[in-house]
């Protein structure tokens, strides 16, 4: 227990740290895979780009061009004017919760998320290249379309009942967000031509690689990713520093305890050994062979052994001896002073 609060903090601070390192060399794979990825043009050349290579596909690339939906495209919910190819909708509930603590803080949690989607292509001077599963890509960027926080105006026994319950509603809110049509963004992934259907098409990447669908340029990603291992990197080195620090104090705190019971220990012995030459001193040397010890046969008997009786041993020789009488070989359950007449 002596170290039970200094073990949560470094647990704690271990988690930190391994979550930080983590993305660190997340973002920091991520951009050396992107700035490998070769730039391609999305012309009529793509294809034969595409088909001269092993499998006909290339495992990380990125290509630029305009969204263009492979049938109807999706009309907004709150804009009719709007029409996109993925559209999110969130229904997220804003309260103020009580925490154990006692004091009352904001908190959210999400009711509703609804994705649409629809098959869309990236296109540029009459070539497209289809996009599949753009849900799984590690960045979406879409536009927010409606954004709409509804307050609630609690009643007197909504404060009363919310004040006994921990928890009060503050409102609701709806937001809107969608790939619209005609966006112009950057797909980096894995770019296969599949010739049966005679069809280009952008995947996440089959060996783990990042899937970026973003309308920022690949120089403006790598920036923001740079800026973001920089952060994770600070997070990294402050996070291990009270990490070094947490554990030097357990260790020290671990050396002064064992120092302690070290030196218990020989003060101890030392008391032990102070007490045996005081005993010897004071012991009577002409005694009778019944009252000397059965196993050294000098010092006078001291101990008994119970439950056997043996009036048999000194003080020295019970201290050697503990598991068997070495008279009757009987358990020794328990040992008590001999006063000898």
């Amino acid at each position: 227990m002596d170290y039970l609060t200094e073990g949560i903090a470094l647990g704690v601070d271990l988690v930190i740290f391994a979550v930080c390192v983590k993305q660190y060399y997340r973002n920091k794979n991520a951009m050396a895979m992107i700035q490998g990825a070769p730039y391609l043009a999305i012309n009529k050349d793509l294809k034969e780009i595409v088909d001269t290579h092993p499998e006909k596909k290339l495992s990380y690339v990125s290509i630029r061009g305009t969204v263009k939906p492979l049938g109807k495209p999706i009309i907004s919910s709150n804009n009719p004017n709007v029409s996109g190819v993925v559209q999110l909708l969130r229904i997220k509930e804003h309260v103020i919760q009580r925490s154990t603590t006692g004091f009352w803080s904001d908190s959210e949690r999400i009711v509703q998320e609804v994705h649409n989607v629809m098959p869309f292509a990236l296109t540029s001077k009459g070539v497209q290249v289809e996009v599949a599963d753009p849900l799984a890509a590690d960045v979406l960027d879409m536009d927010v379309i409606s954004d709409v926080f509804n307050p609630t105006v609690p009643s007197v026994m909504d404060h009363i009942w919310g004040f006994f319950a921990g928890i009060r509603q503050r409102g609701v809110q709806s937001t809107e967000k969608m790939l619209r049509e005609g966006t112009t963004i950057t797909g980096i992934g894995e770019l296969v031509y599949s010739q049966d259907a005679n069809i280009l098409k952008l995947q996440p990447p089959s060996n783990g690689a990042p899937f970026y669908l973003t309308n920022m340029q690949v120089t403006s990603l790598i920036k923001k990713l740079n800026n973001s291992k920089r952060n994770y990197k600070f997070l990294c080195i402050l996070f291990g520093t009270i990490g070094i620090v947490l554990g030097g104090f357990i260790i020290r705190k671990y050396w002064q305890y064992k120092d302690r019971i070290l030196e218990e220990h020989r003060r101890k012995q030392q008391l032990d050994e102070s007490r045996r030459r005081r005993r010897r001193q004071m012991r009577d040397q002409n005694l009778p062979d019944n009252q000397i010890c059965v196993v050294c046969k000098s010092n006078p008997i001291e101990i008994i052994l119970l439950p056997c009786g043996h009036v048999c041993l000194c003080e020295d020789c019970s201290i050697d001896i503990s598991s068997n009488c070495p008279v009757c070989r009987a358990p020794i359950e328990k040992k008590s002073v001999a006063y000898v007449a």
